[in-house]
């Protein structure tokens, strides 16, 4: 093979790869995700300033929508969650803040977590779609789960088959995943849930929380870290 070849072909190569590069940081960028060289891994891009101050409040007589939950309902503070499977800030409250705030409040009856799917793309929407036929008591693990691999999925040439994969473990063939994720009637629900939702709270983005109690109901937009989730919390005991 002449030479010039050789070097048209991997000038070929180099350049597709740079094309992969730059579309997969640009993809990143727009999920939420940053690339850290130090130990090269993918990491979460935490954001909790607009998230400091309640944004608006609700009247207690409006009737929320209604979603998965953990936790007693008799529990004092209820917690509204508007997620969306793709929002990066999302993945980052399911790993890092719930399980302290399922050990420290939801597990000891004080508060009760309404988890309701806000889909923001597509692929959200197909693996909300998805989670509605996982078994109700295995609901939260596999929301946890789709949230822990948002990055395998979300870069997936086919998204369907990969969060099939992530559905076996909970019950579901990779034939009934796929084919839940083609159920319209489950789709729209959700998608009629989003809108109510929207109407009701003006809902910006994800994550947004309603923090309610008998003392007061306010909206929360964007992440909240948990020490001040801890603080909203304790005011409303």
């Amino acid at each position: 093979m002449k030479l010039d070849i050789i070097i048209r072909r991997i000038s070929a190569v180099l350049a597709v790869v740079l094309i992969y590069l730059f579309a997969l940081s640009f993809y990143l960028g727009s999920k939420g995700f940053y690339f850290d060289p130090q130990d090269n891994s993918v990491k979460f891009k935490i954001n909790e300033a607009n998230a400091a101050e309640a944004q608006k409040s609700l009247p207690l007589n409006i009737v929320l929508p209604w979603g998965h939950s953990l936790g007693s309902d008799k529990a004092k503070v209820t917690i509204y969650e508007y997620s969306s499977f793709g929002c990066s800030h999302c993945a980052d409250f399911h790993a890092v803040t719930l399980p302290k705030l399922q050990k420290d409040y939801i597990d000891t009856g004080k508060v009760r977590l309404v988890f309701t799917p806000f889909p923001l793309d597509q692929s959200s929407l197909k693996a909300a779609v998805l989670a509605d036929c996982i078994p109700t008591s295995k609901y939260f693990d596999f929301a946890n789960s789709v949230f822990d691999h948002q990055m395998s999925w979300g870069l997936s040439l086919n998204t369907e088959k990969s969060l099939a994969k992530l559905a076996e473990p909970y019950g579901l063939s990779e034939e009934d995943a796929l084919a839940c994720m083609k159920n319209t009637k489950i789709a729209q629900e959700i998608l009629n849930l989003r809108q109510e939702a929207s109407k009701l709270i003006n809902i910006q983005g994800t994550p947004t929380f309603v923090i309610s109690s008998p003392k007061g109901r306010e909206v929360y937009f964007g992440a909240l870290s948990y020490a001040k989730l801890q603080e909203l919390i304790n005011k409303n005991l």
